[in-house]
């Protein structure tokens, strides 16, 4: 778990820095290194009562370790602390957002963009539908019905009106039902998700695309979760030219704390025309003295924003750039290939029954029963008894006429199902998935 030379580089990086400014006066803050000890080992062993997220044998929620590089950044920053708000609070940190977020955008080439860290996706997707709201004022907001709840709850706090449309049996957006809506004249935005967060699906965004020469909307995507997927070398089919197609949309919020390999909470949202930056515009006086260049709080609905992050994010993407064929995307395609992998073994075991193929990292699977209801009760017994073996899962429940069209061999006779669900983010979960499914099978047998 704990890597001994992070803690020699933090040491190193704390005393490079402590070099700028050793031309102050000394001063030392009192400190009581025993009660602190003390304090820290109580920490510490709280701390103890979590699911091991950093393990391999962790394969439930999205929940993967931030790169060594990262943490160090991150906690070196903290003997600064800045506040990326205004350049008074983090000169040098909002610099290297700035930065950071040109290399985010040229994943999409965006050579021109507007765009900063916000705390998660949620506060992004926020930005990115207030500003769709003004350019299109009065019109509803449009998402899947697997689309993640916050659009839906962020559209009742923005005062908007929201509709969600079916999805398909895989779990992507519904052409047809997106089309309908549009003709009733009143949509101003439709959110397309990069990688729902229940299934791992993509939804049709060259479809979607085509529908703009028709039909005066916005795109929003949300790709919170698969945003960097476009750099996977093996991705293929039509999520592969969704993410080909995705620097064609309007707005983008990805989170770094997912598969950018930072700790959370680390958001960003991006628009391809820079002029919505007057949306934000206020006056405050008492922080944007210092300089006349642009302070990132004059482009975020967020005050306070932690420098730590931005630290963490440029280190991560100077050691790692995102690029296809690098190290980085290489991690990518690692996730990739275990998704597919234990979707290739649940399938031939006689065990489990994967649901719709995984277009990302994600993997529904149910436990073979005679009915809906009953394998939603082995599931849950599943659940628990693979935790008991330091296997940690997720659960997922599904609308039963989305998942039956899988479990062709289950009597129905519940409204929904319970299924398993897999998040394979970590590249190592590739030497790991045969372990995986010998103990799910060893957990039900």
């Amino acid at each position: 778990m704990i890597n001994k030379s992070e803690l020699n580089l933090l040491r190193q990086g704390l005393e490079k820095l402590s070099e700028g400014f050793s031309e102050l006066p000394d001063f030392s803050v009192d400190m009581d290194e025993s009660a602190l000890a003390t304090v820290i080992d109580a920490v510490a062993e709280r701390m103890q009562d979590n699911y091991p997220y950093f393990h391999p044998q962790y394969a439930g929620q999205m929940l993967k370790p931030p790169h060594p590089v990262a943490r160090v950044a991150y906690a070196m920053s903290l003997w600064v602390n800045p506040n990326n708000h205004a350049l008074d609070g983090g000169r040098a940190s909002s610099a290297m957002e700035k930065e950071c977020i040109v290399e985010l955008g040229a994943m999409f080439g965006w050579e021109e963009l507007l765009g900063h860290l916000t705390g998660g996706g949620t506060m992004a997707n926020l930005e990115a539908l207030w500003v769709a709201s003004r350019l299109h004022p009065g019109k509803r907001i449009v998402g899947s019905q697997q689309a993640h709840y916050t659009h839906s709850r962020i559209s009742e706090v923005l005062g908007i009106a929201y509709s969600s449309v079916a999805v398909s049996s895989d779990g992507r957006m519904d052409v047809a039902a997106v089309e309908s809506l549009l003709q009733e004249g009143d949509v101003g935005t439709v959110v397309v998700t990069m990688g729902n967060t229940g299934l791992g699906a993509v939804d049709p965004l060259t479809e979607i695309l085509r529908l703009k020469d028709k039909y005066d909307f916005r795109i929003h995507a949300d790709a919170a979760y698969g945003g960097y997927f476009g750099l996977a070398g093996v991705l293929d089919g039509d999520a592969r030219s969704a993410f080909d197609d995705l620097g064609n949309v309007d707005s983008i919020v990805i989170d770094p704390h997912k598969h950018g390999l930072q700790p959370y909470g680390c958001g960003c949202v991006l628009f391809r025309d820079p002029s919505v930056g007057s949306f934000y515009k206020h006056g405050s006086p008492y922080t944007y003295f210092s300089s006349a260049e642009l302070h990132l709080g004059e482009i975020s609905l967020e005050c306070s924003r932690p420098g730590a992050s931005a630290v963490a994010l440029w280190a991560t993407q100077q050691l790692l750039p995102l690029k296809p064929g690098g190290e980085f995307a290489a991690g990518l395609d690692a996730s990739l290939q275990a998704a597919r992998d234990l979707y290739t073994r649940l399938e031939a075991s006689e065990f489990f029954t994967p649901l719709m193929p995984p277009e990302l990292d994600i993997v529904i699977y149910a436990v073979n029963s005679v009915s809906t209801s009953d394998a939603s009760k082995k599931a849950r017994q599943l659940f628990d008894d693979a935790a008991a073996a330091e296997l940690h899962l997720a659960l997922i429940e599904l609308p039963v006429d989305l998942a039956s069209g899988w479990l062709r061999d289950f009597a129905v006779d519940s409204a929904s199902v319970t299924c398993l669900r897999s998040v394979l983010m970590k590249p190592e979960h590739k030497d790991w998935v045969k372990r995986i499914v010998a103990l799910l099978e060893g957990c039900v047998a």
